[in-house]
């Protein structure tokens, strides 16, 4: 697993945001910040003119708030018996700005929807696809979980900054400065008072910021650990019934609920202590406003509408305040969430055949494609071998079989020959028996092959949907002679809805023997000239297996087939065996094959 920056330091208040900048400088690691900024603002430049779109609404926004205000100011002068000229243009005017804030708003918000669903579309289909082009061996280090976690948030804070962050900042700054200079106008001493109580507000804040984060910390913690208590109860539920273990899980869940209550009970008492006491902080500053506004106001140095445009502005600075000195933790979280992102995309992509090259046309691909391993020596990790110095040859219309025991390397042979991982040393080459030309297996070699993995790999939806994730426009007639072949038909014609029958989480609603045909079936379906199929055939009882494999060869007689197997039953099918143990891939002779396909 990569090391990050843990999930709960993404929140910073504004002192230890500028202390951590300070950090930063001196361990010279501000240059990440620096790059990952780059990073987001290079989804900006896509978008310049809605950036701007959005900074012009906001303007407009910002100002038409101000302008109303202002009317209200001059209109409950004209009430209270100031400057009554002025009524019916007040009156106008604000009227005027009612109905364009009504209809600039709703057709607004409707443009501003379409315009962040494309653009959040946009952005995540680009990390989307960036994902799937990633390096496998790269990729995985990389738990499914955190991912997941990385793709959803941490890319929705990401799409959310770079479209939204400067004007955001920009909108915020031009508020502050608005707002401070129409309170300055009326009263110099108006906007100061109003930032009173933000400094008090943000250093009691730094005092209880330290406990936030242990307390969201545990939070987060403890709901991981429940989130991943249920998965693995409803994973597991059949081994759970077939225990009867059933009340102690139940028992285990309350336990959990129990411990989780406890800690949000605890949180939760502490936000009520914070929050009184931020309360009484603003609550002293609201009367000490409202004390100066009613001296002013008792001393006429001010009107009743001047002192209502104070009162509700005053709000709005400090939010404004507020906004601005948010402006590097927002920085530093948006950092944070691109930095994990960077780690995804950035990840080594897939090795492609070089520009102008197509690994073996289709008509010579027609004929039948080889696989060819030549002195390979291949490690996931330094130091650790996993094959070595190994040769391996599949033609057309074979079938050869890969065993030795588990753990030693089989499947390995298969990502090779994917050319999901590549080897240290030595080629794995397909070639065609046409024309001879040898290619480098990569990622656009990979049409050329069908897999069968190990497990149960459907996906939820119909049968047909299934098997047209190898071929979209496959006919109905093509998926029934592809489960003909994988002797899946035998079932599935008796479903009431044969081939558009619902098939259900990871295969639910199938044994493990229809779903590995229905998976050999999809397998077919695609007609790659090379099939890989990896103890996919585990689950069948013998007569089954047998069936499937010489339909195959018989239906497909270029088919080059690989199969890792501990079944007898499939060695006296095959034309060569390999042995994978102790890091060695060693083809066995007729006489041995035939000796280990009677002592399996």
């Amino acid at each position: 697993m990569a090391q990050t920056e843990p999930q709960e330091e993404k929140k910073y208040s504004s002192f230890h945001s500028i202390d951590m900048l300070i950090r930063r400088w001196k361990e010279g690691t501000f240059r990440e910040i620096i790059d990952d900024w780059r990073w987001i603002f290079s989804y900006s430049k896509r978008y310049k003119g809605i950036i701007l779109y959005y900074m012009v609404l906001g303007f407009l926004g910002s100002t038409l708030g101000l302008v109303s205000g202002i009317v209200g100011k001059y209109l409950i002068d004209i009430v209270t018996g100031y400057k009554t000229e002025y009524l019916w243009l007040l009156v106008s005017l604000g009227v005027g700005s009612t109905i364009f804030n009504l209809i600039f708003g709703s057709l607004s918000g409707r443009v501003s929807l379409k315009l962040n669903i494309r653009i959040s579309n946009d952005i995540q289909a680009d990390i989307y696809d960036k994902l799937l082009d990633a390096d496998w061996q790269a990729l995985n280090k990389y738990s499914n979980g955190d991912i997941l976690n990385r793709f959803g948030g941490d890319t929705g804070t990401v799409i959310g900054n770079a479209i939204g962050w400067l004007p955001n900042v920009i909108l915020s700054i031009y508020n502050f400065i608005a707002t401070f200079a129409v309170l300055w106008h009326y009263d110099h001493v108006m906007p100061f008072l109003a930032l009173v109580g933000f400094p008090l507000t943000v250093g009691f804040s730094r005092m209880i910021i330290k406990k936030q984060r242990a307390y969201s910390k545990r939070v987060k913690e403890m709901g991981s650990e429940v989130m991943s208590f249920h998965v693995e109860t409803f994973y597991n539920l059949d081994t759970i019934k077939s225990f009867g273990v059933m009340p102690y899980f139940s028992e285990k869940l309350r336990d959990w609920q129990g411990k989780f209550k406890d800690i949000q009970l605890e949180m939760n008492m502490f936000g009520i202590k914070t929050n009184v006491i931020l309360s009484l902080i603003k609550m002293v500053v609201q009367f000490v406003i409202f004390g100066y506004c009613l001296w002013l106001l008792w001393t006429r140095s001010i009107t009743y509408g001047t002192m209502t445009l104070f009162l509700q502005q005053r709000a709005k600075l400090t939010r404004s305040f507020g906004s601005v000195t948010g402006i590097i933790p927002s920085m530093l979280d948006s950092s944070v969430s691109a930095h994990r992102i960077r780690e995804l995309v950035q990840l080594p992509r897939e090795v492609h055949s070089s520009e102008g090259q197509s690994p073996l046309p289709s008509e010579v691909a027609a004929h039948g494609v080889s696989v060819r391993m030549r002195g390979v020596d291949f490690a996931y990790a330094e130091g650790e071998k996993v094959i070595t110095n190994s040769q391996l040859e599949a033609h057309p219309g074979e079938i050869i079989a890969l065993i030795g025991p588990s753990g030693e390397g089989k499947t390995t042979l298969i990502r090779l020959i994917l050319g999901l991982v590549r080897p240290q040393s030595g080629e794995v080459q397909v070639y065609g028996q046409t024309d001879g030309r040898e290619f480098t297996v990569n990622a656009d070699t990979r049409r050329l092959v069908s897999y069968v993995p190990q497990g149960n790999t459907l996906l939820a939806g119909t049968i047909a949907e299934n098997l047209r994730v190898a071929k979209a426009d496959a006919t109905d007639e093509e998926i029934t002679e592809a489960l003909k072949t994988a002797c899946a038909w035998d079932f599935i014609e008796k479903l009431p809805d044969g081939i558009n029958a619902k098939v259900g989480e990871r295969g639910r609603g199938f044994s493990e023997g229809q779903a590995q045909r229905i998976a050999i079936a999809r397998a077919i379906l695609r007609d790659a000239p090379i099939l890989l199929l990896d103890e996919a055939t585990s689950a069948l009882d013998v007569t089954t297996e047998r069936a499937v494999l010489r339909n195959i060869i018989r239906q497909q007689p270029n088919k080059t087939c690989i199969v890792t197997t501990h079944r007898p039953s499939v060695l006296s099918l095959c034309k060569r065996v390999y042995r994978v143990l102790q890091t060695k891939v060693t083809a066995l002779s007729e006489d041995e094959s035939a000796k280990m396909a009677m002592d399996f």
